[in-house]
C-alpha cells in the first residue's frame, strides 16, 4: 500500500546475543518476586488448562506470551500502547514484547530460527512464504490449521467468506504456519487514479475516458499553463519511481490493466479460461510500453519517474503542480484536497478497461505465527484472532474510545485533538504496516475519507472479482521461483525503463522475448499453472 504507514526496507545485520538476550526474560512469577513478596501479582508462564473459545477473558489465570515483533521507526513502545494494555485486561494474557527495529529486522529474525531460541509467538513478523514453509516444516513453526476451527472464529469466519485467504495461506501439504492482514476494504488494496481536476475546468476540458483522451489531456496540462505561472513547470503525469525488487514499475503497474494485463498471483498473470499466461514478453505489454515511451518522449511522464525518492513523489502531489498520479488515499495532498478527483481505469486501444493493479484480501504475508515452544498455542490464537473482528481492530488502530476516538454512525474516527497531536503511531501498531488485523470499511475513516470512497467507486466495475494473492510452494519449488524470478524481474524491470525512457528501440523487441525464453519464463509459468490447477480443485 502506499500510504504514509508504508514499510521502510529491511537493514544490517546485528548480533545473536541480542535475540537470545530479547528472548529469554523470566516472566515467572516466582521468580521475580522479591523476598518481601513484590512482583508475586505478575501473570505467570506456564501452560494454562482453561483457553476459553469464546468470550473474555481468555484464560481465569494470568498468562505470559512472549513475542517476537518487528517496531517501525514511528512507533512508540509497545508495552506503552493503550492497544496492548486494555486487551491485557480484557483477555488476561500479557503480551512480553522482544521489539527489533525494522533495520536489522530480516537479520534477528534469521538468527532466532538458526539458534533455535524461540519466542511464543512472532507478531508482525513479515515471514515469506518460503521462511513460513521451511520454518513450518522444521517443525519451529506449529500447523494453525485445526485451531483454527476452534479458538479463531473471526478468522475462520474470513476464510470462509474469502476463499482467496485460505488459498494464499495453505502449503500443499495443507497447513497453515501463519496468518496475514486481512483487507475487506477495496479502497484499502487500490491505488487511485487522481486528476488534477481545477486544471480540466481551467482549460476546459472533460475527465479522460481513453487512453488517447489521457494523451490530449496531458499535452495540455504541458502546453497550456493550467497553473498560471507563465512558465512551463507542470507535471502532467507522474507515478512513483519503484516499488522495490520484483514487484514492477509502478507505472506500468498503473496503466497494464488499460491493455489488458492483469496482476494475478501476484504476479504479471493474466487468468483466461483457467489458463495463466505472463505476459511480459507479449504484444499487448509491447503496446503499453511504447505508449508509455510516448509519454516520456514527449515530457507528459515526468522525467523523474526511475529515480525520484518517495518523499519527493508525495511532495509532488502536495504542490498541486501535477496534472495525474496514483496512490491510495488523498492523505499526501490533503491541503488541496479539492483541486483532486479520482477517475476511472482508462479504456486501450482494444477496449480493455481492468482495475489491474490492487492488492489481494490476504496482505502483509506471515504477520503472525506461533512456535512450537509455546505451551498454550489455543490461547496465543484467540489473543490475535480478536484483532480480525470489528471490535478489536478498532481497539488495535484507534486505541481508546473518548481519549484518542469518537464513533459517528458506528464509525470510529480519531478525534481532532489527537490527530493534531500526531501521536496516532505511538497509540498503535498498525503504523507501520504488517500488523495482524482486520481492514475492513468499519475501521478505516482515516486512509478512507469520503473523497476516497468516491474514487474507489469509480474504480470498482473495473475490478476482478477474485484477485489471487501468490500461491504457496513446497519449498524445492519456491526455491526454484525464486532462482527464475530473480533473474527474469530484473531483465524484464531494466528492460521496460530502458523501453520507456527510449535508451533501446522497440526493433530489439525480438531480442527481448527470445531472452526472456532464455531465462525460462515458460518454466515459471508452468509452475504457476500447477500451482492455480491445485488451488482451483
Amino acid at each position: 500500500m502506499s500510504n504514509h504507514w508504508r514499510k521502510t526496507t529491511l537493514g544490517a545485520a546485528i548480533a545473536l546475543s541480542l535475540v537470545l538476550a530479547g528472548c529469554s526474560s523470566e516472566s515467572n512469577t516466582d521468580a521475580n518476586a522479591d523476598a518481601n513478596g513484590n512482583g508475586a501479582n505478575k501473570p505467570k508462564e506456564e501452560a494454562a488448562s482453561d483457553v476459553s473459545k469464546t468470550g473474555f477473558p481468555i484464560v481465569a489465570q494470568p498468562l505470559v506470551q512472549k513475542m517476537f515483533a518487528r517496531i517501525a521507526p514511528v512507533n512508540g513502545p509497545f508495552k506503552d500502547m493503550p492497544v496492548f494494555q486494555d486487551y491485557e485486561k480484557l483477555s488476561n494474557v500479557h503480551a512480553e514484547f522482544t521489539e527489533v527495529p525494522t533495520d536489522g529486522f530480516q537479520e534477528k529474525k534469521n538468527l532466532l530460527f538458526a539458534s533455535n531460541e524461540l519466542p511464543d509467538v512472532l507478531f508482525r513478523a513479515g515471514l515469506t512464504p518460503l521462511e513460513t514453509i521451511r520454518y513450518g516444516t522444521a517443525g519451529q513453526l506449529i500447523p494453525l490449521e485445526k485451531l483454527i476451527d476452534d479458538y479463531a472464529p473471526n478468522f475462520k469466519k474470513l476464510m470462509d467468506q474469502y476463499p482467496e485467504i485460505r488459498s494464499a495461506i495453505t502449503t500443499p501439504e495443507g497447513h497453515i504456519y501463519s496468518l496475514p492482514t486481512i483487507v475487506t476494504l477495496g479502497a484499502a488494496r487500490t491505488d487511485k487514479k487522481w486528476i488534477n481536476q481545477a486544471w480540466l475546468k481551467k482549460l476546459n476540458l472533460k475527465e479522460p475516458v481513453t487512453t488517447e483522451d489521457l494523451y490530449n489531456v496531458l499535452v495540455a496540462f504541458r502546453d497550456g499553463d493550467p497553473n498560471g505561472n507563465g512558465k512551463a513547470d507542470e507535471i502532467p503525469m507522474t507515478a512513483r519511481a519503484s516499488s522495490g525488487p520484483g514487484l514492477g514499475l509502478p507505472v506500468v503497474n498503473m496503466m497494464s490493466g488499460s491493455f489488458g494485463l492483469d496482476n494475478q498471483l501476484g504476479y504479471n498473470i493474466n487468468l483466461t479460461d483457467g489458463k495463466v499466461d505472463i505476459w511480459m514478453g507479449s504484444e499487448r505489454n509491447k503496446e503499453l510500453l511504447q505508449y508509455l515511451n510516448k509519454l516520456y518522449s514527449e515530457k507528459l511522464l515526468d522525467p523523474e519517474v526511475f529515480s525520484h525518492k518517495e518523499a519527493d513523489y508525495l511532495a509532488k502531489q502536495g504542490s498541486g503542480n501535477a496534472g495525474f498520479f496514483f496512490d491510495q488515499t488523498n492523505n499526501p495532498f490533503l491541503e488541496i484536497a479539492d483541486q483532486y478527483t479520482g477517475i476511472a481505469p482508462l479504456e486501450g486501444p482494444h477496449g480493455d478497461r481492468i482495475q489491474s493493479q490492487g492488492a489481494p484480501v490476504p496482505r502483509d504475508f506471515g504477520s503472525f505465527a506461533i512456535t512450537s515452544v509455546n505451551k498454550t498455542p489455543e490461547a496465543a490464537l484467540r489473543w490475535v484472532d480478536y484483532f480480525y473482528s470489528d471490535e478489536g481492530s478498532t481497539l488495535l488502530r484507534f486505541g481508546r474510545e473518548g481519549e484518542h476516538y469518537e464513533l459517528k454512525d458506528g464509525i470510529p474516527y480519531y478525534k481532532e485533538d489527537f490527530l493534531k497531536s500526531g501521536n496516532q503511531a505511538k497509540i498503535t501498531p498498525y503504523a507501520g504496516g504488517g500488523a495482524p488485523h482486520l481492514i475492513s470499511e468499519k475501521v478505516a475513516s482515516f486512509i478512507n475519507p469520503p473523497q476516497v470512497q468516491e474514487a474507489q467507486k469509480k474504480l470498482d466495475p473495473y475490478m476482478p472479482k477474485i484477485r489471487y494473492a501468490a500461491p504457496m510452494f513446497d519449498e524445492e519449488t519456491a526455491r526454484r521461483v525464486d532462482v527464475l524470478r530473480t533473474d527474469i524481474d530484473k531483465y524484464y524491470e531494466e528492460q521496460s525503463t530502458k523501453f520507456i525512457a527510449g535508451a533501446i528501440g522497440f526493433d530489439e523487441w525480438d531480442k527481448f522475448e527470445s531472452t526472456l525464453a532464455k531465462l525460462n519464463i515458460d518454466e515459471l509459468e508452468q509452475i504457476y499453472q500447477t500451482a492455480y490447477d491445485a488451488m482451483k480443485k
